[in-house]
């Protein structure tokens, strides 16, 4: 017995981590794990969905740069699925991660250590989970009074690149933030090295903080403050709720 998983990636800390959750789980039911990108690609999401149509026994699939319908429509009927941090609108089944939550509690956070000019990089503008960690950064600005603006936003695409290249934009700002909420640690990471590399102490001179704890982030120097959420066990109720289906 098969299950297939298609996630937007499968390279990096993250997807790793959801990968082997789902592994150790259908490793324990007797299920076989076939593994497939989408390269964030919503043509390519539905391409694959397809090649998988009777060489699966069910399917998990992340990919919150598409549409919960278009999804559906690209399912073989009856296929047993799941869906991980895909946008509202499924009669699925579905988990997701608090993303504007997450990101509401960790500006908080900084808001309350004093921080008053702030920058976040924000992930890909396609991206549910981007998206719904913006929001949560412009619910906390908006509680503490200020305006939706009041942080500067960078982009950057979830990759470690464009968190360096973020990290050498803020540090050109005039003045400069003295906190940095990057909406996952992979860019979080790009931007401390971008630091260290200019001599910039975190978080003496600026604050840096991440979403996901990834396991590499502890071991960041200094360690990465960061929105915790157990992406393994993300992983492992998957499977779970797939197993059920």
């Amino acid at each position: 017995s098969t299950v297939g998983v298609v996630l937007p990636d499968i390279w990096g800390e993250y997807f790793s981590e959801v990968i082997r959750g789902i592994d150790l789980t259908a490793r324990q039911a007797g299920y076989h794990v076939l593994v497939s990108s989408s390269h964030s690609d919503v043509a390519e999401t539905r391409d694959v969905l397809r090649a998988m149509h009777g060489r699966v026994d069910g399917v998990v699939v992340m990919s919150p740069h598409a549409s919960p319908r278009s999804l559906e429509g690209a399912l073989p009927p009856g296929l047993p699925a799941v869906l991980l941090n895909a946008a509202p609108g499924t009669s699925l089944p579905a988990l997701s991660v608090d993303n504007r939550g997450g990101a509401r509690a960790m500006v908080g956070h900084l808001l309350a250590r004093g921080h008053r000019r702030l920058a976040f990089v924000a992930g890909p503008p396609s991206n549910w989970d981007a998206a719904e960690r913006r929001r949560g950064l412009r619910d906390a600005l908006r509680t503490a009074g200020l305006p939706p603006d009041g942080a500067v936003e960078v982009e950057g695409d979830f990759g470690e690149e464009s968190g360096e290249a973020a990290g050498r934009r803020i540090l050109a700002l005039s003045p400069r933030p003295t906190a940095v909420f990057a909406a996952n640690d992979s860019m979080a990471l790009g931007v401390l090295f971008a630091l260290r590399r200019a001599r910039v102490r975190v978080p003496q001179e600026i604050a840096v903080a991440g979403f996901d704890d990834v396991p590499i982030a502890r071991y960041a120097s200094p360690p990465l403050s960061t929105v915790r959420h157990d992406i393994r066990s993300l992983g492992e109720r998957a499977l779970g709720r797939l197993l059920d289906a």
